[in-house]
């Protein structure tokens, strides 16, 4: 059973919501990133979803740009992306970590040499938000006979013909992006979140957490409990960018998993 499998496990057998929360890897620098990192499980964090710094992030909103370009300017890469997850995995071999990004640096990588270095690094998953389904023998099925899950994106706009190609290939659980436009644009609406969630549950048995546009404890408590989780991740990049300590980023953290644990 993968960490990702099993934590979905354990979280349905004491009934719970998962918290996910997404952190860009470097941002604002290598060391407060990591510190950051291994704080995350004692604030509540289920699954860790670690950003991949890129030149050009087209899912995402300005918040999570300029996240980026800290953490290329502060000298992240590809391989020390990695290197701050093999640095997390020497206090944690529990917790699952999701790196997502964009196709570009992991194809100039070579995609057998990253599937090999992100399994040694203890990577359970990837998103990987511009490859879709017509391209899944580019990384998605190599990455599956790697061990890591291909964890795929749904979308308000994705209707019931394109549903099944979308879960076809899909592990680990579904992320359903719960508004249409970027990263941090809009707010997440239970009512809204409700049926499509449902929808994609009856299409497959994984599960299906939500995320794009939870910002408080009292969102991710709504989302929560029309879900199997809620994922923060432009709310808690802010309050890195604003300077806050890393007890200040990670108690607002827990404030989140806290709200998400309770839906």
């Amino acid at each position: 059973m993968s960490r990702i499998d099993a934590q979905f496990a354990k979280l349905k057998a004491s009934g719970r919501k998962a918290f996910v929360s997404y952190t860009m890897a470097g941002d604002p620098d290598y060391d407060t990133s990591l510190e950051i990192l291994r704080g995350l499980p004692g604030a509540g964090v289920d699954i860790i979803e670690l950003g991949l710094p890129f030149t050009d992030p087209m899912a995402d909103g300005p918040t999570i740009q300029l996240a980026g370009q800290r953490a290329l300017e502060a000298g992240m890469t590809l391989r020390r992306t990695l290197d701050l997850a093999r640095a997390f995995r020497e206090q944690d071999d529990a917790t699952p970590i999701v790196l997502m990004g964009y196709y570009n640096p992991i194809y100039s990588h070579g995609v057998e040499r990253f599937l090999k270095d992100a399994k040694d690094a203890g990577i359970d998953g990837l998103i990987v938000v511009d490859l879709p389904p017509e391209e899944d023998d580019e990384l998605c099925i190599p990455a599956q006979a790697a061990g890591i899950s291909f964890i795929r994106l749904a979308t308000p706009t994705t209707d019931d013909a394109r549903l099944p190609r979308v879960m076809q290939n899909t592990s680990g659980f579904v992320y359903y992006v719960s508004i249409t436009g970027i990263t941090g644009a809009a707010e997440a609406e239970a009512g809204d979140v409700a049926p499509e969630v449902a929808r994609i549950k009856a299409a497959g048995d994984l599960p299906v957490v939500v995320g794009f546009g939870i910002r408080t404890p009292e969102r991710a408590r709504a989302i929560a409990s029309v879900a199997d989780g809620a994922v923060v991740g432009s709310a808690i990049v802010s309050r890195i960018a604003e300077g806050a300590s890393v007890g200040e980023v990670l108690s607002f953290v827990r404030d989140l998993a806290g709200g998400a644990h309770s839906g």
